[in-house]
Order: structure tokens, then C-alpha cells, then sequence
């Protein structure tokens, strides 16, 4: 299989040299066997390294303690930010992908929490900082890092090239033999790598492997859509990309099958579903449901559902063995807009727009080919965007049924930090550093501000977490919302949104009020309310903006 694959990139010759430099690589890797898979209880917590902070500790450490102390066993699993020496982008501008930045700790406090709870790590495997050692002996004219990096004629047909970015998509450095152009994807500081050396790509399999041997559960490919250039192509998806994803999920199944790769491809459905692979060429376990987040918001900001229940009427049917979604609402990157651009009109995209500028966040854009902006991407937090208009008591009562919608749905739930205690947008960080970004990357500087808070019950923080608490705890109380189970788009009215799923031993049902007013719900005999499993009535009124979690034997 590595061997094919590898000839689709390189040819049989040199096919044939690369596998059997992998082959040595991967006999050195024979590690115990851990258990894999995903169960109801996977719902994961997405974070920076230094999230929380205490004075003389090293922020893993105190990210270990907090976890332990107040977010176990709520959360089964960890997404943790990039860790590594870096130089901006918040961690993702990378200076070493084997080192962990001494800020932050060491390797033994990253195998501390993998020993503790499911990880996942990033692998930042597009591109790398330009003042890491990589990219500077390679601009130097080391032989070793010969080709390491693509480089691209400033007049060659780059028109069609997919951009994510307002920059220029070359950037002009001083090489060794004079000036050369670098293609940089996401920013001038980041230098895309070149996958057609093959030693590239025998490196970054090394990274990804050292990242299963210390621990992680699951390795995600930041931004692989663009991991292959091609001039005169829209250099996303491309066929030697999908190669190269079997390949590391091929690398992977030999040494850590219980390792789950998970790819993060910020683009509409079913361009996003193609990182399943096929049964033959296996390609993720996981692809993250980027149409959530935007699609959820729109069912909010119009009280109406019927977009949101329309499209999840076409994820109900299990993927198949293997394969299941990483659904979330809010993340270190805001609330991607192409995900939905086959799925909302013009006009109700710009709705949320505009909902996002009330809310106190900003827009960020990406170039077009015909060298026009578009928005790209909503930068606020999530509870400023469930409470504007609304005000904090409603807004709080949003915020958890939101995340009802998205626990209730298959696959394994991600909650990023900032929507567990509903924190506001960081107007001075945004102001400080002119990234939009910045809004939603509030760090808890010291971690004791925040321990005061949850401490007091009246507190919106307080609430918050306990409400995300009720709502995981409800989820892994009933097998039907294990990430295989099927589900079906249940038909209550415009203003609500209701799912159905059906585990081998009982059903569960989850009812979502988008609107403001109660509403009469029909529940039906011998259902149970979850988490605690008391007996429900024929009827419920469900309030504003309220939900609903029941189960019962089949």
C-alpha cells in the first residue's frame, strides 16, 4: 500500500528508495496497544497550551490541574493547541515541530495529560515559521533542505489558486543565489512546504509519529486541504493532497491504529467529506462538521430551524465503520462562512454579518480570483453572538441550547474553552494586535480570577459550566448518542429543532426551542429525562429558548 501510494507521488523509482526509508522508520515504532474508537462519552475540550496560568507553574501543568479539578469527567479528551516553539499566529507559525516551548513545559507534562485523558495534538503540516531553522538553512543553500520549501515564478498563472488570505500569496526572500519567492498560504511569516521532495514528506512522517509515541489519541491536520501546489490549478484537494492523507493514515495503521487522524478542511460538505477516503484507500477517521457552527447561528439569529433541520437531514445515516464527525460550535478560529455558501443565500449570510457587528466582533475576509474580498470568517465569541439583542440572562439560555444542538448530533463533541464559561470578546487584545482573531482568545491570566468566579454560583461563568456539565452528562447517559448511532429530523414546527437517535438498546430524543416564546411539547409515554432518568409527562411546556433530553428502552 505505502509503496503504491508513494509512486503516485514520485514514481516507481524513487517509490521504491522513500518506502523503504519509511519501512525503517516505522519498524522502530512498536509500541502497547491502547484501546481506540469513540464512544457517547467523547465530547473534547478544545484549548490553548497557556489557557490558564498561575504564577511560577508551567501552564500545562496548571491546564492539567484545572481539567482535573473542575472539567473531569464532564470532558473525556483534550484538543490541545499548538504546544511548539513558535513566532506568531498564536502558536500555529511553527519553530520546531519536536520541541515543546518551554513556556508552556516539556514532552513530560504533554505524556502526563495524554496518560490522563484522550489528546489530540496538532500537526501543523502545510507550512512552518520563516525563522525556524528549517527555512532558514534552507535559505542559506544547505544541500540538506534543498526543495524543503515551494517557491513559485512571480509570473507564473497563479489566478485560480484557492486563497483563505487577503495577502499576496508569494512572498520575496533573500536566498543564497539571490531572490526567490515563497509560496505563503496564510501569512508572509509562514513558508508553505514542499511535498513533491520526497524527503519532506519522510520528515513530516517522523514528526507524526513521534507525536503517536508520546501519546496522542488523535493527530489533526491543520489546514491539509492546500498541503499540495499546483500552478495553473485552485491548489486545494488536489489528488496528490488525498495521497499523501493515505499515507499518513497508512503510517499510522501500522505502528498506532488506534490513533485517530482527524482533518480540518474549512470548506463546504461535500468537499469536506472527500477526507473519508475510500474502503480501499482509507483516509481520516474524523473530519470536523464545519456547516454547524454557521448553520446553528443562522437557526438563532431567525427563530427559524428549517435550514438547520434540512441539513441534518442529510448527515442522519452512520458514515460506516470508522468514520464520524468532530462537531463543534466555537474555536480558536471563529465561525468559518464557506461551509455555508451552498447552503444560505447571499442575503442571510450577510444577516449573520451584521449580527456579528452588533455583537462587538469583526470579519475577516479571504482574496478571490478576480482579486476581490469575500468574507471568509466571523470573529467573536460565541456567547456575545448567542447573547446579543438578547441581553445575559436569555443570552445564557441560548448559548446551552445551542450546544444542545450540536451534542445532540453524531460524532464527537468539541467545546472550545471560551464557550464554557461564556466569556465576552477581548476588545483590547484586538486592539492591542489589529487580529480579529484575538476577540476569541482570551487567556486566564491569572487562573485564580477564574477559580474566584466559579466559586460564586450566581456568576455567569458559574452558570455556564454548569449547564455544559448538565448537557454532557445527559449525553453520555444514554447509548443512543454514541457517535454511530443513526438519527432522524423530527417535524415540530418552524421554531424548533428536534432529533432523534437510535441506539441498539433504547432512544433518545432531544427538543430545542430557537424561538423566544414557550411552546407545548408532545412527549409521549414512558420517556425518562436525562441525565437523571425521572419519569416525564404526556406534555411539556418548553421555555424560551429552553431544551430537552429524553431516552427510553426500545
Amino acid at each position: 500500500m505505502i509503496e503504491r501510494l508513494l509512486a503516485r507521488l514520485y514514481g516507481r523509482t524513487r517509490a521504491a528508495r522513500v518506502a523503504a526509508e519509511l519501512e525503517r522508520i516505522l519498524t522502530r515504532h512498536r509500541p502497547e496497544p491502547r484501546p481506540g474508537g469513540w464512544s457517547e462519552g467523547d465530547a473534547w475540550l478544545i484549548t490553548y497550551p497557556d489557557q490558564f496560568q498561575a504564577p511560577d507553574e508551567p501552564s500545562l501543568r496548571t491546564l492539567r490541574r484545572f481539567f482535573r479539578r473542575h472539567l473531569a469527567p464532564h470532558l473525556g479528551g483534550i484538543h490541545l493547541l499548538p504546544f511548539f516553539p513558535w513566532s506568531s499566529d498564536d502558536g500555529y507559525s511553527i519553530l520546531d515541530y519536536l520541541s515543546v516551548d518551554p513556556r508552556y513545559g516539556t514532552w513530560e507534562d504533554i505524556e502526563a495529560l495524554a496518560a490522563e485523558t484522550r489528546l489530540m495534538v496538532d500537526a501543523v503540516v502545510n507550512h512552518m515559521s520563516v525563522e525556524s531553522a528549517w527555512f532558514r538553512r534552507f535559505l542559506s543553500g544547505d544541500a540538506r533542505f534543498a526543495g524543503f520549501f515551494r517557491t513559485a515564478d512571480p509570473g507564473a498563472d497563479l489566478s485560480k489558486t484557492v486563497r483563505p488570505r487577503t495577502h499576496p500569496l508569494l512572498t520575496r526572500f533573500l536566498g543564497a543565489d539571490g531572490p526567490i519567492h515563497v509560496w505563503t498560504t496564510f501569512s508572509p511569516d509562514q513558508a508553505d512546504l514542499d511535498y513533491r521532495n520526497p524527503t519532506v514528506l519522510v520528515e513530516i512522517v517522523k514528526v507524526i509519529l513521534e507525536y503517536a509515541r508520546r501519546g496522542a489519541s488523535a493527530i489533526r491536520l491543520d489546514a491539509i486541504g492546500f498541503l499540495w501546489k499546483e500552478e495553473g490549478t485552485d491548489s486545494i484537494h488536489l489528488p496528490q493532497t488525498h495521497t499523501i492523507v493515505r499515507l499518513f493514515r497508512a503510517c499510522l495503521d501500522r505502528t498506532y491504529p488506534w490513533v485517530l487522524l482527524v482533518t480540518e478542511t474549512n470548506v463546504p460538505q461535500p468537499e469536506n467529506l472527500t477526507y473519508f477516503g475510500t474502503p480501499d484507500e482509507p483516509e481520516a477517521q474524523v473530519v470536523y462538521q464545519f456547516p454547524l457552527p454557521p448553520i446553528v447561528l443562522h437557526a438563532f439569529a431567525t427563530g427559524d430551524g428549517r435550514r438547520l433541520s434540512e441539513w441534518a437531514s442529510t448527515i442522519t445515516s452512520p458514515l460506516g465503520p470508522g468514520r464520524t464527525y468532530f462537531n463543534f460550535l466555537a474555536s480558536h478560529d471563529g465561525v468559518g462562512l464557506r461551509p455555508v455558501e451552498d447552503l444560505l443565500p447571499g442575503t442571510e449570510i450577510d444577516r449573520l454579518i451584521d449580527l456579528t457587528v452588533a455583537a462587538g466582533g469583526a470579519v475577516g475576509c479571504r482574496r478571490l480570483a478576480d482579486g476581490t474580498g469575500a468574507p471568509y470568517e466571523l470573529d467573536c465569541t460565541w456567547f456575545d453572538l448567542m447573547a446579543v439583542g438578547v441581553g445575559e440572562e436569555a443570552g445564557i439560555a441560548r448559548h446551552l441550547a445551542s450546544h444542545a444542538i450540536m451534542v445532540a448530533l453524531p460524532g464527537i463533541a468539541g467545546v472550545y474553552v471560551h464557550s464554557l464559561f461564556g466569556t465576552a470578546n477581548d476588545h483590547a487584545a484586538y486592539a492591542k494586535t489589529g487580529m480579529p482573531r484575538a476577540l476569541n482568545r482570551r487567556r486566564f491570566r491569572p487562573v485564580a480570577e477564574l477559580e474566584g468566579a466559579l466559586a460564586d454560583p450566581t456568576r455567569r461563568e458559574t452558570r455556564v459550566l454548569a449547564g455544559l456539565r448538565t448537557l454532557l452528562a445527559a449525553r453520555r447517559a444514554s447509548s443512543a448518542f454514541h457517535p454511530d448511532a443513526g438519527m432522524r429530523v423530527l417535524d415540530i414546527g418552524r421554531s424548533v429543532f428536534a432529533v432523534e437517535r437510535e441506539g441498539r438498546e433504547e432512544v433518545a430524543r432531544v427538543v430545542v426551542n430557537l424561538g423566544g416564546d414557550p411552546m407545548k411539547i408532545p412527549v409521549g409515554e414512558s420517556w425518562e429525562l436525562l441525565p437523571d432518568r425521572t419519569e416525564m409527562p404526556a406534555e411539556i411546556t418548553l421555555p424560551g429558548w429552553g431544551h430537552l433530553f429524553v431516552a427510553r428502552r426500545r
